[in-house]
């Protein structure tokens, strides 16, 4: 069965960075493209960054773009998203999603972020 799991959410000031990881068993996340979503309370799930299977190749939302990093470490097949200035708006949880070669989405379960003061 798969499972994709995130970690590393919590509580952070304003201007603070976490790092969030996502990693899955059952799956392999190398050569898949590999996204992050938030959800914020009251709001619908957004896409904020992307890292594509093939090429390595970014996306990043532009709300974002400039203090998020996405990145791949293909030995631990893990898939990790460096949040710096992080704003009180960037409160959410944050899920990673996963594409399957036969299309198949397959979701972790989320990691709550929240930034206060």
């Amino acid at each position: 069965q798969v499972q994709l799991v995130e970690s590393g959410g919590g509580l952070v000031q304003p201007g603070g960075s976490l790092r969030l990881s996502c990693a899955a068993s059952g799956f392999s996340l190398d050569y898949h493209d590999i996204s992050w979503f938030r959800q914020a309370p009251g709001k619908e799930r957004e896409g904020i960054s992307c890292i594509g299977g093939s090429d390595g190749s970014t996306y990043y939302i532009d709300s974002v773009k400039g203090r998020f990093t996405i990145s791949r470490n293909t030995a631990e097949d893990t898939v990790y998203l460096q949040m710096d200035s992080l704003k009180p708006e960037d409160t959410a949880v944050y899920s990673c999603s996963a594409i399957s070669d036969s299309g198949h989405p397959y979701w972790g379960q989320g990691t709550q972020v929240t930034v206060s003061s």
